[in-house]
């Protein structure tokens, strides 16, 4: 990928009709689809860890986000937002699977309860 900055001057006097992208992927065409996971839980405990989404449309086609390196804290009735990106644009989604994960192999394994959950894409606002 390219810095924005270093292009911004020359696209914009240009009307350059370029999509930008948050984040770019190592595989070919290297655009990653990009959704804001607004999430509420009601774990009465706090909960350290992190979220992996999948999205499947209507046709079965499936597509799972990356893991974000840095892992997020959830408390009982606060929002978190995330950041997540796909490899491949799903447009009329059918159903979302969320998996929390500690990433720790030992000790017990922990539950997220959800309360409220919006997935929105950030290419395309509208959905």
């Amino acid at each position: 990928g390219y810095h924005a900055d270093g292009w911004k001057k020359m696209l914009i006097s240009y009307n350059s009709p370029t999509k930008a992208y948050f984040d770019t992927s190592d595989k070919d065409p290297f655009c990653m689809y990009n959704y804001l996971l607004d999430i509420t839980t009601w774990n009465k405990s706090i909960r350290r860890g992190f979220i992996k989404v999948k999205i499947i449309d209507y046709a079965g086609n499936t597509v799972e986000s990356e893991i974000n390196s840095e892992a997020s804290t959830f408390q009982q009735y606060k929002r978190v937002k995330i950041l997540t990106g796909f490899h491949q644009d799903i447009e009329k989604i059918a159903k979302i699977s969320l998996t929390f994960s500690t990433k720790n192999l030992i000790g017990p394994k922990h539950k997220l309860r959800i309360l409220q959950m919006r997935l929105k894409s950030l290419n395309n606002p509208k959905r």
